[in-house]
């Protein structure tokens, strides 16, 4: 069950609309390192959630937070678009650089959403959720918000560079820091589900002696003169997970060229391939 007051978790103000400005934060409501993204991940992820029930209280208390989130910066396009004209041409014509700027907009904002917000990315594309990560494998789906919140970060840090309106760099200021806040979160919760040793590999329940474990650990360079891959910490040493060590070496082909049966008849084939 979800509640609201109809307030916005933090404020947002634009002191300049600025409709350009209002397709950049489509990016972080529609795109793949958006809040429909996140929201919708961790929401999945709770609903499948089996074991310990605090992770699934975890990953719903902030899915709920970034459905939030979507609201501030749903408002913020809106807000953005607010000066933007329903006559282009008639602006264009007037301020030249207005018209520039306009030439940028999203007119999506303005045809299909009469100037508001849209679950699309800049360039008008709707999220269709095919970048949700839900795995049903806790420790994986921590992994990839990690991985989440890492580029939606990025993308923030972006947007607050690009703008110079002082509202926008405020709200941005305080959906960076949550970012920060959702990264340590996820890799606390891979702490408590063991760190490194007890998480990885995933699934750490899959016995590892029913797999290939000479290839467990080597890293393997693909070069054609057959010379060492680059090193690194991971070609030496200990493993992350503590159950073997890193070695490095080259690939060389362990199978035969493949050979497949000849077509079936009826199958559209030439008759050189029968």
């Amino acid at each position: 069950m979800f509640y609201t007051d109809g307030k916005l978790q933090y404020p947002v103000r634009v002191e300049k609309a600025n409709p350009l400005f209002a397709r950049a934060l489509q990016q972080a409501i529609g795109g793949i390192e958006g809040e429909i993204r996140v929201a919708m991940q961790y929401f999945f992820q709770a609903c499948g959630a089996r074991g310990d029930p605090k992770f699934r209280d975890l990953l719903m208390n902030t899915a709920a937070e970034e459905l939030g989130h979507i609201e501030m910066l749903a408002t913020a396009v809106a807000l953005n678009l607010e000066g933007a004209p329903l006559s282009l041409k008639e602006q264009v014509a007037n301020d030249p650089i207005s018209g520039a700027v306009l030439g940028g907009m999203n007119l999506k904002n303005l045809l299909s959403a009469g100037l508001s917000a849209m679950p699309v990315d800049s360039d008008g594309v709707p999220f269709d959720m095919s970048h949700i990560y839900a795995s049903g494998n806790i420790a994986a789906d921590m992994v990839a918000n990690v991985a989440a919140e890492s580029t939606g970060r990025a993308l923030a840090v972006r947007l607050y560079e690009m703008t110079d309106d002082p509202g926008m760099k405020d709200m941005l200021s305080y959906l960076i820091a949550r970012d920060t806040m959702h990264q340590n979160q996820w890799l606390a919760a891979i702490e408590e589900l063991g760190g490194g040793q007890g998480v990885f590999p995933i699934p750490n329940s899959f016995p590892q002696d029913q797999e290939q474990q000479e290839f467990s650990y080597a890293f393997l360079g693909f070069q054609q003169d057959g010379s060492d891959p680059v090193a690194g910490r991971w070609s030496q040493g200990t493993s992350i997970d503590g159950k073997g060590s890193f070695k490095a070496g080259s690939i060389m082909p362990m199978g035969e060229k493949p050979q497949l049966a000849p077509a079936k008849p009826r199958g559209g084939a030439q008759k050189e391939q029968m």
